[in-house]
């Protein structure tokens, strides 16, 4: 023992040494890196402002945004070994969008993207691949693959607020929003991808991985067992795994010449078609695979659509005269009393109500910057080139307030067809991506928070219970009110839809 001390006290100097010589290099990278970027000159050793991050990410991206604004649309910092590019200026976003290949830049979904979602993640694919596998996307977004959803989306939704007409009616108390909301999509998830396939049991299981992956998306990237970020690999790994077993299911009904109830059986189906017809099978399309595409699909939906249906609340709520609007398109179109659901062509006839939608999505982008890792240097400007490794933060959050008529100002107009602004300013709006990575389930997603608009202004009656800085955004992980959006509801119509499609 004694002879152990007396060697590491030897080695001590050498070891502190070695150590400060190789946090010296580290902040010498840092700074040859950074340039004359605007960002900390000063950044702590190894794990950088991993830390400030994690504590309070608001405060972190709004200092990197405004920090940028003061130059030329840029900004530096460092987190976990990896030094990060936050871009706010839209047509240097666009540069990264448009240069998404195999020898520029990578999307990663998440700043440790890789190790949190696997290896069968559409966000990874290039090329012809990337290709192949949106080709076979296309028939879960057909028009009737679309009204099939809708249908689903829809008795989802009548089940929840039937629930929480119920539970929390009459006024008397306030409820935050966002669970309930939160289990409304997670329930619309399961039912629209895989349907049938997820008994309760399973549906239970899947709702507490999803939460374990949520929690781990937010902490720091240990991948140690007992860490969240662990436990959340785990968990994707679950769900990836339930979800293969629904394509095989899948697949083995749609062979069966049955007709599809629910995206995987749109997207099975298609499969299926082209093997009997003598093809080879697709690539990806193994039910490993498809558990890992069918995951982001469930990463979008989920956590995008909440913040989207959370927002939408708190936005209708502060404007009487947008939800009065709303209000009177819907019940001209569709009545809560029909005992009907809404059809496809009716959704289509409520163009209000979807700019609606579309400027909450603008005003409040779920996802406020794609991160990227730059696979070889690149040059972005004339004066810099971002070195090769670097993740970069394309801002969809700033680009949404730049190039628009009046900004900063809640105006579901700026999309009517005199307007047009979704075209006018088309290269701001950047919520749903550009180029070959858009996002390939847009239209799904803009209908589920048309659906739930019209369904929940016509329902409820909802006053906000304002506290200071209830609006403020937090990341959980995807953009939401400070306080959930808590509100009190009252019931506004006398008879409750019937639930029959």
């Amino acid at each position: 023992m004694a002879l152990s001390v007396s060697i590491f006290a030897s080695l001590a100097p050498y070891l502190v040494s070695a150590l400060l010589l190789l946090f010296l290099i580290e902040q010498l990278s840092y700074l040859v890196k950074k340039r004359n970027l605007p960002g900390p000159l000063f950044v702590p050793p190894i794990i950088g402002n991993a830390v400030s991050l994690v504590r309070d990410p608001t405060s972190f991206w709004y200092k990197q945004s405004d920090t940028a604004g003061t130059s030329r649309g840029l900004s530096a910092n460092y987190l976990i070994g990896k030094f990060i590019i936050y871009i706010r200026d839209t047509e240097l976003s666009h540069q990264i969008f448009s240069n998404v290949r195999l020898d520029a830049f990578h999307p990663l979904g998440h700043p440790f993207g890789k190790q949190l979602f696997g290896d069968h993640s559409l966000i990874y694919l290039f090329g012809e691949d990337h290709k192949t596998v949106r080709r076979h996307l296309a028939p879960n977004f057909t028009p009737k693959a679309l009204a099939t959803y809708s249908d689903l989306q829809q008795l989802v939704m009548l089940r929840h607020l039937r629930q929480w007409e119920e539970s929390f009616s009459g006024g008397s108390k306030p409820v935050s929003m966002r669970d309930l909301i939160r289990e409304l999509n997670l329930e619309t998830s399961q039912t629209v991808f895989v349907g049938p396939y997820l008994d309760k049991e399973a549906r239970n299981t899947f709702r507490t991985d999803y939460n374990l992956f949520n929690v781990g998306s937010m902490a720091l990237p240990i991948n140690l067992p007992g860490f969240a970020f662990s436990k959340a690999r785990q968990a994707v790994m679950n769900l990836e795994e339930t979800l293969a077993s629904c394509a095989g299911k899948s697949k083995t009904r749609m062979a069966k010449g049955e007709e599809p109830t629910c995206l995987i059986d749109f997207w099975m189906h298609a499969i299926v078609t082209e093997i009997e017809s003598g093809n080879p099978p697709p690539v990806h399309s193994e039910d490993e695979a498809i558990g890992g595409l069918l995951f982001d699909f469930l990463f979008a939906a989920q956590d995008a659509s909440t913040s989207s249906l959370l927002w939408a609340v708190a936005f209708l709520e502060s404007d009487q005269e947008v939800l009065s609007k709303v209000r009177e398109e819907v019940v001209k179109i569709w009545s809560p009393e029909s005992g009907k659901l809404i059809t496809a062509d009716q959704l289509a006839e409520m163009k209000y109500t979807r700019a609606v939608a579309r400027e909450v999505v603008r005003y409040r982008p779920p996802a406020t910057m794609v991160p990227h890792i730059a696979i070889n240097d690149f040059p972005l400007t004339e004066s810099y080139t971002i070195p090769k490794g670097t993740i970069v933060f394309p801002s969809v959050f700033d680009s949404s307030f730049q190039g628009f008529t009046e900004p900063n100002r809640f105006d579901p107009d700026r999309f009517s067809e005199a307007r047009q602004e979704d075209q006018v300013f088309k290269r701001n709006y950047l919520a749903f991506g550009w180029g070959a990575h858009q996002c390939v389930g847009q239209r799904y997603a803009l209908n589920h928070l048309v659906l739930f608009i019209a369904m929940f202004s016509s329902l409820f009656d909802f006053k906000r219970l304002r506290s200071d800085g209830c609006d403020d955004i937090i990341y959980c992980p995807t953009i939401s009110p400070k306080d959930g959006c808590t509100v009190f509801l009252t019931k506004r119509v006398a008879t409750y839809p019937n639930l029959s499609p």
